[in-house]
């Protein structure tokens, strides 16, 4: 009998059953999947030559995490690349803001937009230097993060105090534009507003966007080595080193509760796998008080709680094997790994308003990777491996377009809104499309049917 059975072989899972294993606990990882991973894998879907991540690919909080450092993951196989900037976004005039992990270099893009604009980025660099580790402290010390946060109110006092903690609850549009006189700070800061999903309008949305381009700017947005699922494959790696288990293809069905207290899982074939001192899951709240755990276990409070669960929008992804390097109209695009795509921050609210409206966007904002930009090792010399994302109602009213895309994601849908997504990199990158060697479709549908936690 294991001290601890893991729900769910994501990153999260395997890094808190690697903490147990150090601690000298015996676990077991229970993943329904055929591999490990959850969110974190790569394939070669696409084209046999080309490694295209399936979910996620860029990874600044795992690069500033201290936990992931303790685990010394390096020793295990995995290794990090950056590309050469860390994120562009480019207007469709040929301009462009450039995040940089070199402050000045920054500075110098968001200074052709408007003189001066550099600097106003250098002072919020400064307080970022201010409040940054008790910031990040706070987000990786376990729930309630007491000490890290009462340190990080003294920091936000000394940086201000109620005037600092207005600028990070604005939205992220007001920040913007009472921080710069010109486009380029406001687009890296309301692009990574909605990077993180919160509208450029949305209380607290300049907090999060001046999180992420400070992340950027400080840690870059590293990939593994190889593709997304070798930081997998090392949490594994080492894991077993430790003595713990991960069995995939183990769809968990119920949680074991007696007495008040979980004693173990029962899988979908039958099989009972006891727990000694722990159950962890790794699942979506729904899944886990909704599903998991019967309902008589939990209190009523919780449950009338998540009657109110909302989940963020849907995710569609489309995947290229490029024959050549993406021909953007503003060549610094070239040189990052995320480029964020939207003609501005009003397209951007744009965007917003009609997903919120229950609309499939008609120009959708989009997340681009350039992922043999940031790790040659992605595709052969020459080529490109690329994949953008966009968001789409869970439920759709209707189309914000013309070609009337109904949100059954049948065929149809799924090429319309793929061509769609193409036709918004072509706006900023005219012979784009000409240089589609192959392509994947990932729509809400497939995704969820890959990793049940992206609801």
């Amino acid at each position: 009998m294991p001290d601890a059975v893991v729900i769910g072989a994501g990153p999260n899972g395997l890094v808190a059953a690697n903490v147990l294993a150090d601690a000298g606990w015996s676990v077991d990882v229970l993943e329904e999947q055929p591999e490990p991973g959850g969110a974190v894998r790569h394939d070669r879907g696409v084209d046999p030559a080309f490694v295209n991540d399936l979910f996620s690919s860029f990874y600044p909080l795992a690069a500033a995490s201290p936990v992931l450092a303790a685990l010394r993951l390096e020793d295990h196989g995995l290794r990090w690349s950056n590309a050469p900037s860390v994120l562009a976004h480019p207007l469709t005039d040929g301009s462009c803001a450039l995040l940089d992990r070199d402050l000045d270099t920054t500075a110098q893009s968001l200074d052709t937009f408007a003189p001066g604009d550099g600097d106003a980025w250098r002072r919020l660099h400064d307080v970022w230097l201010s409040l940054g580790p008790d910031l990040l402290d706070a987000l990786f010390t376990p729930f309630p993060p007491v000490r890290a946060s009462a340190r990080l109110a003294w920091r936000l006092r000394a940086a201000g105090g109620l005037r600092m903690a207005r600028t990070l609850v604005l939205p992220v549009r007001r920040l913007g534009e009472e921080e710069f006189r010109g486009q380029g700070g406001r687009l890296l800061l309301a692009g990574n507003a909605l990077h993180a999903d919160l509208a450029p309008e949305s209380a607290g949305s300049g907090g999060f966007g001046w999180l992420m381009a400070m992340l950027g700017q400080t840690y870059g947005f590293p990939v593994p080595v190889g593709g997304s699922g070798a930081l997998t494959q090392a949490l594994a790696r080492r894991l077993r080193a430790r003595g713990g288990q991960v069995r995939c293809g183990q769809r968990v069905e119920e949680v074991v509760v007696r007495g008040g207290r979980a004693v173990g899982v029962r899988t979908a074939a039958g099989d009972a796998v006891p727990a000694r001192r722990a159950v962890l899951a790794d699942v979506s709240v729904p899944a886990l008080y909704g599903s998991l755990v019967a309902p008589e276990h939990l209190p009523s409070q919780l449950l009338e709680d998540l009657r109110r669960f909302q989940w963020d929008f849907a995710t569609f992804k489309v995947d290229w094997a490029l024959d050549g390097p993406v021909p953007w109209r503003a060549e610094q695009a070239s040189r990052a790994g995320t480029v964020h795509l939207a003609d501005g921050v009003d397209e951007l609210t744009r965007f917003a308003a009609q997903l919120a409206m229950r609309q499939v966007p008609d120009r959708p904002f989009l997340l681009f990777g350039q992922m043999t930009t940031a790790d040659a090792t992605r595709s052969p010399q020459g080529t490109e491996s690329a994949w953008a994302y966009t968001h789409v109602p869970h439920e759709i009213g209707a189309d914000a377009g013309d070609e009337g895309i109904t949100g059954d994601w049948d065929t149809k849908d799924q090429e319309l809104m793929a061509d769609r997504v193409e036709q918004q990199v072509e706006r900023f990158a005219p012979g784009f499309r000409g240089l589609v060697r192959g392509r994947r479709i990932l729509a809400p549908p497939t995704l969820q049917a890959l990793d049940a936690n992206l609801g």
